[in-house]
């Protein structure tokens, strides 16, 4: 079962990594001594070897040393996996939580969401490279510019200076390159979207031949993003290049100056050198962080977007009601699509029984398939309640959900995978003797024997080995996997022959035999064998709800005399379901 995404559940990803945090400051604190080992030695060999010319003092030096260097190169070594791993642990806890907002942001058709997957990326690949190194390595620079002071004050406030117009032009990166890079996630977000509409839509794009228009609108807007990302590049990369020269400057300038204080028998020859390699250490966490902004500013940014939708997730119910076995009630509903202010259906109201089933009719654009939406749970009501035995749908979990609903889109979609995961919905505990039962409620299990190899015939990309009739009779078993207690289903038989028609009707009435209830969104006439009850809906409106022969023979007695003429498809409906009724 996938992990529940949770109100803070980027805060509790990161308070889980709080151990290996504390090992890289722990790392950090003995890299930094050992950093110093460079400018003791230094030390060391020109203010008592050279002096006393002792060849075994030199090299019990080296030895320490080398010692020291390979324990620095260890603990550095440590530091940057531990930091990888973090990284690998953050994306472990968020990726399935980071899933499930993308998937029901796709459903509220709010856009953008495909950015979340990019941004964890984002801070996986900032914690694996050598921008946190040099954030743990920033609050040593006291400690170099302390030891600089104990050398010779004047030396101390050389390093300062350096550090003070470093830290300016770091604080002139963040400021100068903070809108280019979120401009730049937006262009990329957008390009993004538009390359997988592309993607969707090839088919069409190579058969009205669009693929030129087409690449020239995705042409303006990756052009747009590469600009924005050049300016933001442009931006940090000048001023590193200016941060590095400031620094060899500094180098310069602090060997300098060390040489004027040996002249003046104010200095060894062995504290000129130290000095020059301390600032050089000193000030090097500032010239890596001012050459890192950019990927630090892009995953900060990342983490705060990750961190806001994430907060927005709603917690699954600890306690939730009872598998519904009675009835289902819509209560004064309005729903309108995603984004939209406008409802489309207004003021809907009806009650089910277990065991009875619903065929929705009515002319095009009346709302048929956001009334489908709404009983399973993908569009949620602005107004009013749909409640199962009198709970709401949110009082169950999404999974608690799915498994008491079965649905069957008008727009059937099937994975890459084979006849049998789809048919589980990928259930990780899939039932062999529920898959099976799924696809004979279906009247599909011969053709799926049929295929090459059963129900382990792998199916492709959207389902793009079958035919639309398959591919609409293997979602008919999804819909039924596991006896769903309501089952919505969306113009079902669009791709069906005779032998499907048939099959159908048949899982129509088993649904209903075992007590569950049936929702059919109905254009074509045999879609209402084996219904009980017919609502009619007219912009968003119900006309008519009851008995399927009494709804049908009133409204086609109400029916102006030309509807027959025009050969609508509900009023061709209408007339056929009434001679056979």
């Amino acid at each position: 079962m996938l992990p529940k995404p949770s109100a803070n559940a980027a805060s509790e990803a990161l308070a889980s990594c709080r151990s290996a945090f504390l090992a890289v400051a722990l790392f950090s604190a003995v890299v930094n001594v050992l950093m110093l080992t460079g400018s003791i030695y230094m030390l060391q060999v020109y203010d008592r070897v050279l002096p006393s010319r002792s060849v075994p003092t030199l090299i019990a030096l080296s030895i320490i040393v080398a010692v020291l260097y390979i324990l620095l190169g260890v603990f550095d070594w440590l530091r940057q996996r531990v930091l990888s791993r973090i990284g690998i642990m953050l994306d472990r806890r968020l990726s399935s939580p980071v899933v499930s907002i993308i998937l029901s942001a796709q459903v509220r058709g709010a856009p953008g969401a495909m950015q979340l997957s990019r941004d964890l990326d984002s801070v996986r690949g900032f914690l694996s490279g050598l921008g946190p190194t040099t954030l743990f390595d920033l609050p040593w620079i006291p400690l170099y510019g302390g030891l600089c002071f104990i050398l010779h004050p004047y030396l101390g406030w050389t390093v300062v200076a350096g550090a003070v117009v470093l830290i300016v032009i770091a604080l002139l990166t963040e400021f100068l390159s903070r809108r280019p890079s979120a401009e730049g996630a937006r262009a990329g977000a957008e390009r993004s979207a538009l390359l997988e509409a592309m993607r969707r839509n090839a088919e069409a794009v190579a058969a009205l031949g669009m693929e030129r228009r087409v690449t020239a609108l995705f042409d303006s807007v990756n052009d747009r993003y590469v600009a924005t990302g050049l300016g933001a590049s442009d931006i940090t990369s000048g001023l590193g290049t200016v941060s590095k020269i400031v620094r060899f400057m500094l180098q310069s300038v602090m060997l300098g100056l060390g040489a004027w204080l040996v002249m003046q028998d104010q200095a060894s020859s062995g504290v000129m050198i130290a000095a020059s390699i301390l600032s050089s250490r000193a000030l090097a966490p500032i010239e890596l962080a001012v050459g890192n902004w950019r990927p630090f500013i892009g995953a900060r940014q990342a983490w705060h977007r990750l961190k806001a939708a994430l907060g927005d997730a709603r917690r699954d119910p600890l306690v939730t009601p009872e598998r519904p076995k009675q009835q289902v009630a819509l209560e004064h509903v309005f729903v309108a699509p995603p984004g939209s202010p406008s409802p489309v259906l207004k003021d809907i109201g009806f009650a089910l029984k277990a065991g009875q089933g619903l065929a929705v009719i009515g002319p095009s654009a009346s709302g048929k398939s956001t009334l489908a939406r709404a009983l399973v749970g993908v569009w949620p009501a602005q107004r009013g309640s749909l409640r199962l035995d009198g709970a709401t749908l949110d009082q169950w979990s999404a999974e608690q959900r799915g498994a008491m609903i079965g649905y069957m889109p008008q727009d059937v979609q099937l994975f890459a995978g084979t006849v049998a995961e789809n048919i589980a919905r990928f259930d990780s505990e899939v039932s062999e003797e529920a898959v099976r039962a799924a696809a004979k409620a279906a009247g599909a299990y011969e053709m799926i024997v049929r295929l090459p190899r059963g129900f382990e015939t792998p199916i492709g990309e959207a389902g793009g080995i079958l035919s639309g009739g398959q591919r609409q009779r293997i979602a008919l078993a999804r819909a039924l996997y596991r006896d769903p207690f309501l089952v919505v289903l969306d113009e079902p038989n669009a791709n069906l022959d005779a032998e499907g028609d048939a099959a159908l009707t048949a899982a129509i009435g088993s649904v209903r035999a075992r007590g569950g209830i049936v929702v059919v969104i109905a254009h074509r006439p045999s879609a209402l064998a084996g219904i009980d009850l017919v609502l009619v809906l007219a912009e968003g409106e119900v006309q008519a709800f009851g008995p399927k022969d009494e709804v049908l023979r009133k409204t086609l007695a109400a029916a102006p005399p030309a509807a027959a003429d025009v050969g609508s498809p509900t009023s061709k409906m209408m007339v056929t379901a009434n001679a056979r009724g």
